[in-house]
């Protein structure tokens, strides 16, 4: 695993439980309001696999679970053994993803306790979102496993004002209908790719409340982070 941050400690990304996370470095999208855009092209890891374990048989009893992000931590080729050897430490494990690559997503679910994809956009504006040629059809994949996986899952979607419309959104309700959890993230401009867009801003709490009441019609629970 190309390890290129770790946070000791959160109560935020793993819901209910105290976690610790992990950031794999390198990803396949250039998404502008990407909040780690130093781990994009990283090529110097911060972390061993054993500094990891290392750290991680010492937090034993204190947290419960670790979070594996990036970055986009399916590019990882030991993905899936790194994920056995945490759970085998007795730890939960919560997997971020971009949902682009199906096949070791599938091969991961085996062993993960929760999942959490983002959603860029609808499909017909995927590309012009992440600023890649993205396969739709294994975004697709992707979020269909997710749905029948059995385990706790979670949808996210970074909401910027300029590049997702309110039409937008009941398209992406389309694209995940009948999921469990689906949530808005407002975006925040502070460490961005993209410069250009630290003066851009999310929707106002009023129209965020108009988006999750329709989205409410297609999917199970809907909230504003």
């Amino acid at each position: 695993m190309f390890i290129g941050g770790l946070q000791k400690t959160s109560f935020l990304d793993y819901p209910d439980k105290i976690s610790a996370i992990i950031f794999t470095a390198g990803c396949n999208f250039r998404c502008g309001y990407c909040h780690n855009p130093e781990l994009i092209n990283s090529v110097v890891a911060k972390y061993s696999e054993e500094e990891i374990f290392e750290f991680l048989n010492r937090r034993k009893g204190r947290i419960d679970g670790v979070v594996i992000t990036g970055g986009e931590p399916c590019i990882q080729k030991d993905l899936v053994e790194f994920i056995k050897k945490v759970k085998d430490l007795g730890f939960l494990v919560k997997l971020d993803t971009n949902g682009c690559f199906p096949e070791i997503l599938q091969k991961s679910i085996a062993y993960v306790d929760y999942i959490a994809m983002d959603i860029k956009a609808p499909l017909d504006n995927y590309s012009k979102i992440v600023n890649v040629n993205v396969d739709e059809e294994n975004i697709k994949k992707s979020i269909n496993l997710i749905i029948n996986s059995g385990i706790e899952y979670e949808f996210r979607t970074t909401v910027v004002r300029s590049m997702l419309s309110k039409n937008d959104f009941d398209k992406i309700g389309n694209l995940i209908f009948g999921a469990k959890r689906y949530y808005l993230q407002k975006f925040v401009s502070s460490k961005i790719l993209d410069e250009k867009l630290s003066k851009d801003s999310s929707y106002t709490d009023e129209e965020f409340s108009e988006i999750v009441f329709n989205l409410k019609k297609k999917i199970e629970f809907v909230e504003v982070r």
